[in-house]
C-alpha cells in the first residue's frame, strides 16, 4: 500500500489517538488504559461481560498491531512503525479491513449503543470517542451529524463505512476522512 502524503496525515492521527500518554510511542498499556476509560464512562464494572469483551478486544488489536508493526521488538510502536506496518499491507483490502476491524467495532457497540438498536445517539458517540480516543466533544459531536440519518442516529453499518475511508479513500471530501477530526 502507498502510503500519500494524506494518509501519512491520517495515520499520524490515528497514532496520537492511540497514544494515549502523549510519549510518542503507543504500547500495550495505552490501549488497556483507553478501554478502561471506555468502559467506565459508560458505567461498566471491571468484571462485567461488556467490559471484558472489549477489554480482550482491545488487547487482541494490541497483539496484532505489535506483530506486525513493532520492527525491533522492543514492547512500543514508534509512528514509523506504524505508518511502516501500512505500507507493507497492515490493511490490504476494504474487505479484509471490514473482516479484521467488525469485532472490535461490535465490541464498543455493545458497550456504548445503550439501547441496543444499532444506531447511536449523538451522546453515545460522543461519550465512547472522547473516552477511547480523546476525541474532542466538538470534533465528535461534528462527525457525528455528517454520518447520522435522518433521526440523528449513528448505524454501526455508517460508522464501519466512515472508518473505512478513513484508511482508504484519497477524498478529503468524504466525511470518513475527518473521522478523528483535523488532521493537524
Amino acid at each position: 500500500m502507498e502510503i500519500t502524503a494524506f494518509l501519512a496525515r491520517k495515520l499520524a492521527r490515528r497514532f496520537r489517538t492511540y497514544d494515549s500518554d502523549g510519549d510518542g510511542f503507543i504500547e500495550r498499556e495505552d490501549f488497556t488504559q483507553a478501554g478502561e476509560r471506555t468502559t467506565k464512562a459508560f458505567g461498566l464494572a471491571d468484571d462485567d461481560p461488556k467490559a471484558l469483551r472489549f477489554q480482550g478486544v482491545l488487547v487482541g488489536l494490541w497483539d496484532h498491531l505489535a506483530s506486525v508493526a513493532d520492527a525491533d521488538r522492543d514492547g512500543r510502536i514508534s509512528l514509523a512503525e506504524y505508518q511502516h506496518a501500512f505500507a507493507n499491507g497492515l490493511l490490504e483490502t476494504p474487505e479484509s479491513f471490514d473482516e479484521g476491524y467488525l469485532p472490535f467495532l461490535n465490541a464498543i457497540m455493545a458497550i456504548a449503543d445503550e439501547d441496543g438498536d444499532g444506531r447511536l445517539t449523538v451522546d453515545e458517540h460522543v461519550t465512547w470517542t472522547g473516552a477511547l480516543m480523546g476525541l474532542s466533544e466538538n470534533d465528535a459531536r461534528g462527525i457525528h451529524d455528517l454520518l447520522s440519518d435522518e433521526d440523528g442516529l449513528l448505524p454501526t453499518r455508517a460508522l464501519l463505512d466512515a472508518i473505512r475511508e478513513f484508511y482508504f479513500s484519497e477524498d478529503p471530501a468524504e466525511a470518513g476522512n475527518w473521522l478523528l477530526g483535523s488532521l493537524d
